[in-house]
């Protein structure tokens, strides 16, 4: 254990982003792992959104708004001076906090706090800088949780590591104690509460809760364990937490306290002040007078001049009870794998350097890559949704997912299939879960039609109600599975599996379905992911069948079912040519309303047009299953000339420079002298009332538009756009780690990982055991959801230098776009565990 601190002593954390101190407001990082909720480090050193319960918790301090919400504070003593200082280890309040109708207006308002703050990121590291004239020290924030592509459950402990790391700006010694304080709030994850005569939000549920302190790791682990034996253990916010730190040298000396004085007129707090602003030490106050008892636990070290200490502290947790959208428990995964909060610091920190090394060869690989910044900004920063409330893990392993959070509720339930088509991370990074999603899709929410719910219902061992299908949801679910099966090689998931996926695409072939008349067109009723139905055919949903019918051929050859794929490759050559002749206007793709009564075509002008249909609009994602093809290497669904002129068009059309002028009668994503692209435009002609977010500008759309500009080289476009996307969220305005749409962290605001495979031209087949690049050269960080690594390919293409670091790929055939694809000698298996790490293949001037 003494080596760690040490260790990590020496490992610079990389910067992709700084944001200086106009820009830290709205800064909320999550700190958790994938499916364990988390808490955010804030872009002042504030620890804020207390969501490591089971339920979404925006702007929850486990306290009524005040002083009493947690907070790390530092006592520093200047011998020389006898001064003796102590302040919150925050930044300065935001002059939106100076006003509240009882000088409440933010947490920990009353507390001394640092004068100069500013954030860097390079997700999942941030760190916070804080600065004081006053004071003789700079104390540098430092919190991450580990994320390692491909190993899930290294991913997804439950833990918040803070380092506190102090330099000594003066030429004498100091006498430095850092102290975490917070309330053992189990039992109390903001769902319950009650509204106090002054109109605070009051919440309850703890219940004589109990502090204990503990020591382990021979007194190198100390800490305060938090519980309750007074709540109902089946209560979704029953479980435990640990506030720990690590102690390897003499010099560091720890105290504690594990309750406070009665809180009448906020004396706990004096009491603590007055106490820890003495010496930098605690004394306990062993009695609970509290049902959420305040815990405190204080490091106090000397640190030489010019010398800098680590203070390393860990927030963990466990909470057993989730329940989600179900009327039962259905668990939490991580809680099989750790009986309770202490248990993940013991099993946790003595691989925790490892853990942190892994993570840093993620992200400096990623960093040291040539993509543009901006592309990495947006992939990187997005990956915070796995970690947030969004998404979880129930007990026996299966990702599930919301489509976002709002502050208290989790958002659209059911891991929506036309939502969770777009993101392309959970597959490119940890391909284990991504299949974990498939076999929901397939084997619990499709019925014996092959009608596929695209909301499923928790719990899972209950037979599903019929709740209704999704057109572009059932299709892209099939695209998924191809896609899944290709990076994984897994042939035997998709025998398994391959039945249900053919009466999943059968299902569009039944009477009064989407593609009755079997012609590879989809004219029928299609419910979509805009929460409408679309009427006729229409690019957005007919893209995502193509694609479907283009997978299924493959896979179908691929089993040996020739009927099955002779059937879908006629439907997608037929479709493929009556969408290019039929819906491309010249421009971009558009839809051919039909009248649901009488089945025929209609004029946009005629009176009974139906309500929330597209028309002759340009749409911002018409090309979605376009892109998911690129994806998935199935190549073009449709005229790759008119694909390229549509994503010109699409740029042209419903791109705005400023929103000053645009009127918006929906949700406002995009504001002011804010860019980005509208969700639909008319430029011949608007329907009256047409689908209901035509006038709004989401992400996740934005990065499907983006992306497929950027597979048509044209990359300049697709930069604007993003780069648009990015300057939104730039800390004062919105949060950098949370992309909204129905909810925070949407789920398709992940299409971000998308802008890395299309700039790169990254293709893996384990089927085939082929991987291909673009037309780029450089360097390129790459993954495939089982391993990762680097390519390298030298400016004249003559030579791609491949690196494994984390994995093992099999590779056959390795391509460069506009090079002939190249068989090598032999197969090669790379493995970051073997001598053969690294290939090098050449190819002919």
């Amino acid at each position: 254990m003494h080596s760690y601190l040490t260790q990590n002593l020496s490992q610079p954390w990389p910067i992709l982003k700084h944001y200086d101190q106009d820009h830290l407001y709205n800064i909320a990082l999550p700190l958790g792992g994938i499916g364990t909720g988390t808490v955010s480090l804030g872009g002042r050193g504030e620890l804020r959104d207390w969501e490591i319960g089971n339920k979404p918790a925006k702007k929850y301090s486990t306290v009524t708004i005040g002083n009493d919400a947690p907070f790390f504070s530092v006592f520093v003593n200047q011998p020389s001076t006898s001064s003796k200082i102590t302040k919150a280890l925050i930044g300065p309040v935001h002059p939106t906090e100076y006003l509240h109708y009882e000088g409440r207006a933010c947490n920990n308002h009353g507390l001394p706090r640092f004068r100069q703050a500013s954030f860097d990121a390079a997700y999942p590291f941030g760190v916070v800088n804080l600065s004081d004239s006053n004071m003789p020290i700079e104390v540098r924030i430092k919190g991450f949780n580990p994320f390692i592509p491909t190993d899930a459950e290294s991913s997804g402990i439950p833990i918040a590591v803070l380092y506190y790391e102090v330099t000594n700006l003066t030429n004498e010694i100091l006498d430095v104690s850092i102290c975490g304080s917070m309330r053992n709030f189990v039992g109390q994850d903001g769902s319950k509460y009650f509204i106090a005569g002054n109109g605070d939000y009051v919440p309850t549920g703890a219940k004589n809760n109990t502090n204990v302190y503990r020591e382990d790791f021979s007194g190198q682990l100390k800490g305060i364990y938090m519980n309750s034996t007074n709540i109902d253990p089946n209560d979704p916010a029953w479980g435990t937490i640990a506030l720990t730190t690590l102690v390897d040298s003499p010099n560091a000396i720890v105290t504690y306290r594990l309750s406070s004085i009665s809180n009448e007129w906020y004396h706990a707090l004096l009491d603590f002040w007055d106490d820890f602003s003495t010496d930098g030490t605690l004394h306990d106050k062993g009695q609970l007078i509290d049902d959420n008892p305040m815990a405190s636990l204080a490091v106090k070290k000397q640190i030489q001049p010019s010398g800098v200490e680590l203070f390393p502290f860990f927030i963990t947790w466990n909470f057993p009870n989730r329940m989600a959208w179900s009327p039962t428990i259905v668990g939490n995964y991580y809680s099989t794998l750790y009986k309770d909060a202490w248990d993940v610091c013991i099993q946790t920190l003595p691989h925790l350097a490892d853990l942190e090394m892994n993570t840093l060869d993620f992200i400096n690989l990623i960093l040291a890559s040539d993509y543009p910044g901006v592309l990495k900004e947006a992939a990187l920063f997005n990956l915070t949704t796995l970690r947030s409330q969004t998404v979880f893990r129930i007990a026996d392993g299966h990702l599930m997912a919301w489509e976002g959070v709002f502050d208290i509720f989790g958002s659209c339930l059911g891991s929506c299939t036309h939502v969770w088509n777009y993101e392309q991370a959970i597959a490119f990074l940890f391909g284990n879960l991504a299949k974990t999603m498939r076999d929901v899709e397939f084997n619990y929410a499709t019925f014996d039609d092959g009608a596929m719910n695209f909301r499923v219902q928790l719990p899972l061992t209950k037979p599903q109600v019929r709740t209704g299908t999704a057109a572009d949801g059932q299709m892209g679910c099939i695209m998924k599975m191809y896609r899944d099966w290709q990076l994984s090689g897994d042939d035997d998931f998709l025998k398994k599996n391959w039945q249900q996926i053919k009466k999943v695409l059968a299902f569009a072939w039944q009477p009064n379905s989407w593609d009755t008349d079997q012609d590879g067109v989809e004219e029928g009723a299609q419910p979509n992911t805009m929460d409408v139905t679309y009427y006729g055919p229409n690019p957005q949903c007919n893209f995502w069948y193509l694609g479907a019918l283009r997978a299924a051929y493959v896979m179908a050859s691929y089993i040996g079912d020739e009927d099955f794929a002779n059937k879908c490759g006629y439907l997608f050559m037929h479709g493929s040519t009556w969408v290019d002749n039929n819906l491309f206007n010249g421009e971009y793709y558009e839809q051919k309303i039909i009248d649901p009564e009488t089945g025929q075509f209609m004029s946009n002008d005629d009176a009974n047009v139906p309500d929330y249909q597209l028309g002759k609009g340009c749409l911002v994602d018409q090309l979605v299953g376009q892109m998911m093809s690129h994806v998935c290497n199935l190549g073009y669904l449709a005229s790759s000339t008119n694909i390229a002129m549509t994503c010109r068009s699409i740029l042209k059309y419903n791109y705005l420079d400023t929103f000053n002028e645009h009127f918006n009668n929906m949700r406002s994503f995009v504001i002011g002298d804010e860019s980005g692209l509208l969700m639909a435009s008319w430029p011949r002609g608007r329907l009256q009332f047409p689908f209901p977010y035509f006038s709004e500008a989401m992400t996740g759309f934005e990065y499907t538009a983006a992306c497929n500009m950027i597979y048509e080289n044209q990359t300049q476009e697709g930069l604007k756009c993003i780069q648009s996307i990015r300057n939104r969220f730039d800390g004062l305005k919105r949060n950098p780690f949370s992309e909204p749409e129905c909810g925070h962290h949407y789920g398709r605001s992940m299409t971000s990982w998308t802008t890395l495979l299309a700039w790169s031209g990254f293709h893996y087949s384990a089927v085939t055991r082929t991987m291909e690049f673009g037309d780029k050269t450089g360097v390129f960080f790459w993954s495939n959801g089982y391993s990762w690594g680097s390519c390298w390919i030298v400016k004249d293409k003559t030579k791609a230098h491949l690196t494994v670091v984390y994995g093992t790929v099999e590779i056959e055939f390795f391509g460069i776009k506009g090079k002939p694809m190249k068989k090598l000698l032999e197969r090669v298996i790379l493995s970051s565990t073997s001598d053969l790490k690294t290939l090098t293949i050449e190819f002919d001037d």
